[in-house]
């Protein structure tokens, strides 16, 4: 994509958001800290931003960040309807992962000793829960909600130092994700399946809710899940003969295509839920490790009734979408890079970095489209012609 163009689709996206900023100076500091965000800074945190925008001080952008009259929400609305118009797809996949987000100290929001899958070990750290939507066109993080530990919830002079809001009381990470999905839902976005690891796959409630709002799902669980009429899956599997494994690839990884043995099989019908013919089916499936035979992993899902076992593995593939876009959100967008340390301040960052992130998904949809289109087409009129069992060139007009 041309700089022209690439600059002309940022000022729209600007523009599209710049309403919720009441103040003209509030939509020019907003500018520079996108434009920031996407720019060549070494660390994006206010200092950096406000160096790189030519500003004499941070006070500026922290003032964005901490006292400035804005809803972050309203900014992660437009986000959702952008995402929805450049990546949405009725085969959308919406994914739900938690990150972590090391901290020094003990006053920033949420912050607490606490494991962090991002770093594989406990850490002193925040946990933010967020939703990723994924289709054939990009992928992009759409939503985000910070997990707050009862050691927060439980010390209300703590929570108003940090200005959390009064109505947020102890959500688990699982309760959160509900929260995440309902408003994702009920969003421009197109969504047809829903996928997470087996820390949300284990939450009967949570797929209980999505097959009353009739959404179909491939959500990991642990070995030791129960399933109804089967008992345990691990052991449900391990009764499976050797033919009712079949190799599929489950998506693109970094070193091509991720093969794995995989064994599906359907669970006993369901009625749908207004008391008619079921609709949709559930599923046990199982994904084996070539090299390594005797790592298993599970998964339950529910689809829509006749889809083929190749698309419940390609939806729990799609589930690594959203560790690519954590690592290129952090990495490009400074989505870990903030400094700020109360709860409004740490979601204006959070979001306006999404955002910077969902503008670069965007742009390289839009990228990946047209080299597909500058690709000429094979003429009809090709001059191999086929004699007998060998092929000639023809003489040319």
């Amino acid at each position: 994509m041309r700089p022209d163009a690439w600059s002309a689709e940022l000022e729209e996206l600007l523009v599209r958001i710049g309403h919720r900023f009441g103040r003209v100076d509030l939509r020019r500091r907003m500018r520079a800290y996108v434009h920031g965000l996407l720019g060549p800074v070494g660390r994006k945190n206010s200092w950096q931003l406000a160096e790189h925008a030519g500003h004499h001080t941070p006070a500026g952008l922290q003032h964005l960040l901490s006292r400035a009259c804005w809803n972050p929400d309203e900014v992660r609305d437009d986000l959702q309807e952008y995402v929805a118009e450049k990546l949405g797809d009725t085969a959308g996949v919406l994914i739900i992962d938690d990150t972590g987000f090391i901290k020094k100290g003990t006053v920033s929001a949420g912050v607490q000793r606490q494991y962090s899958g991002t770093a594989g070990r406990t850490e002193n750290c925040q946990i933010g829960v967020f939703a990723a939507y994924a289709s054939s066109r990009g992928r992009a993080l759409v939503d985000r909600e910070l997990y707050l530990p009862k050691s927060w919830t439980s010390d209300p002079d703590r929570c108003a130092e940090a200005k959390l809001p009064d109505e947020r009381a102890f959500a688990t990470k699982g309760d959160l994700a509900k929260t995440v999905i309902m408003r994702a839902l009920a969003s421009p976005l197109p969504i047809a399946w829903v996928t997470a690891d087996s820390a949300y796959g284990q939450e009967w409630r949570l797929r209980r809710m999505l097959e009353e709002a009739g959404v179909g799902y491939v959500l990991a669980v642990p070995k030791s899940q129960h399933v109804h009429a089967i008992g345990r899956i691990d052991f449900a599997i391990t009764q499976a003969p050797e033919d009712a494994w079949e190799r599929h690839s489950c998506g693109a990884g970094a070193k091509g295509p991720r093969v794995y043995d995989w064994a599906a099989a359907r669970l006993p019908a369901i009625d749908d839920f207004d008391g008619d013919a079921p609709t949709h089916d559930r599923w046990v499936l199982a994904r084996r490790s070539l090299a390594r035979p005797d790592e298993i992993a599970y998964y339950l899902a529910y689809a829509p009734a006749g889809t083929p076992v190749a698309e419940l593995v390609r939806i729990a593939g799609t589930r690594w979408a959203i560790e690519e876009a954590f690592q290129a959100a952090k990495n490009e967008c400074g989505l870990d890079q903030y400094e700020v340390r109360r709860y409004p301040g740490r979601y204006r960052h959070i979001t306006l970095a999404m955002l910077a992130h969902g503008f670069l998904a965007a742009m390289a949809a839009e990228a990946e489209k047209g080299a597909a289109e500058s690709v000429p087409a094979i003429s009809p009129r090709s001059p191999w012609r086929k004699s007998g069992d060998s092929w000639q060139l023809a003489a040319p007009r």
